[in-house]
């Protein structure tokens, strides 16, 4: 049977090939947000003007395609649904990219994307625990979950409690972190064991975002809509904390190009163009599909980071990607082969119905009929003799 992705074709291209092309370039899309990220930190960048520029740009961009393409499938707005927009705001928007920025400042944008694999073993987790997610122990597809879990786990607990050696650092690292720490501040050194603390916690609050959006768009199916009005709500915290914590004007001042570019990047590129992106893989390729290249990112991160930043690579973090990425495809193995088994549990039970049925119509199909088909067979049988 043809593929009927094979059909669809732009520019010769059939859509299969198209997922894939789509699926690279979003993960060197968002590898290049980790180094971006990591280089406006280093330039001074306030992790609070940084998130609330991102998010307005965001924001700009997904209302008018929220407001146009959702109109008929967007729900009346109630103060119900205003409450869980804000909470989502805080733990999706607020809580992950705050987290995010603060991790990322005292680590290094490899070990951040290395542990963002983690994200769908703690989603797993997460809903198991609040019973959204079934967890079958005398089933391969619940033990492989419960397995790639605890792998990830563990990975995340080795990069955060052992640093270990340098296994490679590129030539000329140490004075480019030098020059770095001198274009930041002079903050001094960073808590490497507290950086990977603040990751743990933006891994967290994103799986929590993720399980808790699940019953908001059962109630309010309109994705578009549901992301403009979390992203709106995120400004307007960011904003309330930075009222408080962010307390110098110049701050909020640009001061090279090379700051607006991160903040151009961070909000078109990781926040609007990945996001469309993504929707469209989800869509015609399936969440397993799409985190499945999530390992890519952390690959290229690791090549651009060693390049442009001079980052060097650790024992402790290189064992703890391993485990982590590991633990990454055992939970998507456990997801498909237990989204197969219902599938065929489902076909298994539509036919048994579908045999009960027939069986139940050729029942009464034959009490109907058989005494009308009597004479004629009686006739049949005599004319035979």
């Amino acid at each position: 049977m043809a593929d009927p992705m094979e059909g669809r074709r732009v520019c010769g291209m059939p859509e299969k090939a198209q997922l894939h092309v789509a699926m690279l370039a979003l993960q060197f899309g968002y590898a290049g947000f980790h180094v971006v990220s990591r280089l406006a930190l280093n330039m001074g960048i306030s992790k609070l003007v940084f998130p609330v520029y991102r998010n307005i740009i965001a924001l700009c961009l997904l209302v008018p395609f929220a407001y146009f393409l959702e109109k008929k499938d967007r729900p009346q707005l109630t103060l119900n649904f205003v409450v869980q927009f804000f909470l989502l705001a805080l733990c999706g928007i607020t809580a992950n990219q705050g987290f995010y920025l603060l991790g990322l400042d005292n680590t290094s944008p490899t070990f951040a994307s290395a542990i963002q694999n983690s994200v769908p073993a703690i989603t797993f987790a997460m809903a198991a625990a609040l019973r959204i997610e079934k967890v079958r122990l005398d089933r391969r597809d619940g033990v492989a979950k419960v397995v790639g879990t605890l792998a990830c786990v563990a990975g995340a607990s080795v990069i955060t409690l052992y640093k270990g050696p340098t296994i490679f650092g590129p030539s000329g690292s140490d004075d480019k972190a030098e020059v770095m720490a001198v274009t930041a501040g002079g903050e001094g050194e960073k808590n490497w064991t507290l950086g990977c603390v603040y990751l743990i916690g933006h891994c967290l609050s994103w799986s929590g975002w993720l399980v808790l959006q699940a019953p908001v768009l059962k109630k309010y199916p309109a994705r578009l809509s549901v992301t403009s009005y979390t992203c709106f709500f995120g400004v307007i915290q960011f904003l309330i904390i930075a009222a408080f914590m962010e307390r110098d004007a110049d701050a909020w001042k640009f001061h090279s190009g090379s700051e607006l570019f991160t903040i151009l990047y961070a909000g078109f590129i990781a926040s609007g163009v990945a996001f469309a992106v993504q929707i469209w893989c989800i869509d015609r390729g399936g969440p397993v599909f799409v985190a499945v290249y999530q390992p890519v990112q952390t690959l290229v991160v690791a090549i651009v980071a060693s390049l442009t930043l001079g980052e060097k690579f650790y024992l402790g973090g290189i064992i703890g990607a391993v485990l982590i990425i590991t633990g990454l495809y055992f939970v998507l193995w456990g997801k498909a082969e237990e989204k197969a088994l219902l599938a065929k549990e489902l076909m298994a039970a539509t036919a048994e119905a579908g045999g009960v049925i027939s069986r139940s119509a050729g029942a009464k199909a034959s009490s109907v009929t058989q005494p009308l088909l009597l004479p004629s067979s009686t006739s049949s049988t005599e004319n035979n003799v």
